[in-house]
């Protein structure tokens, strides 16, 4: 599917944004701004953020491409609660939404009176190094507040098999494409978010294989 705009199309949001928005409406404080990493296309935000309202939804991704894809969603279907994109890069030591004063483009987001509670990330985990995980359990320890959940969705091992033959296949596919890429073991997730502080919670089974692993900030 192509548009005559900026934004992008992935076939799997239809399939699986219901499934996680049931997660999410079980997961996240009641209130507060949520921050998407990685946000891709931008279809799960602008699906999500009217219906986890009043939470304030704020996407972001470290593509110039992604995030003028996800402003082309958020003008066609618009949400009083939606944020624009925001640039961020899980690698880097200190994230935008993280300086003080804000930069000037990020000065609309009055996380004073709405902090960030929560942060979702959807498929990274297996598209990116393995610093980008790192990065990202490091970001969410500084940023979230006590009780504050970070919430994951993607493909795991889990004792370091694959649950599926299709993951299997789907894993030395992503490693064609880079070897720094891959589908991780569950274990070594929750052991990177345990050493920053982060408390493993609870994981749900979702479509095609795939998984949602909360945690919460201790």
């Amino acid at each position: 599917m192509s548009f005559p705009d900026a934004r992008q199309y992935a076939p799997a949001t239809e399939r699986n944004r219901e499934p996680i928005l049931n997660v999410l409406r079980q997961v996240l404080p009641p209130d507060g701004t949520v921050l998407e990493i990685s946000s891709g296309t931008g279809e799960h935000a602008v699906f999500f953020a009217p219906r986890l309202a009043p939470r304030l939804w704020l996407p972001s991704d470290p593509n110039p491409q992604a995030r003028a894809s996800i402003a082309a969603w958020r003008q066609q279907i618009p949400a009083e609660n939606l944020y624009p994109p925001i640039a961020l890069d899980v690698r880097d030591p200190v994230w935008a939404v993280e300086q003080n004063p804000l930069p000037e483009e990020l000065q609309g987001l009055n996380l004073n009176r709405n902090p960030i509670r929560a942060i979702v990330n959807i498929n990274m985990i297996h598209i990116s190094p393995w610093s980008a995980t790192l990065g990202l359990m490091a970001g969410v320890s500084r940023l979230l507040p006590g009780g504050g959940i970070l919430y994951l969705y993607g493909p795991y091992r889990q004792n370091g098999r694959h649950t599926a033959p299709s993951n299997a296949a789907f894993d030395q596919s992503l490693q064609m494409q880079n070897p720094d890429w891959g589908v991780r073991d569950l274990e070594a997730v929750v052991a990177a978010a345990a050493a920053e502080g982060l408390s493993f919670l609870k994981t749900w089974e979702m479509p095609a294989n795939n998984f949602s692993v909360v945690f919460e900030k201790l």
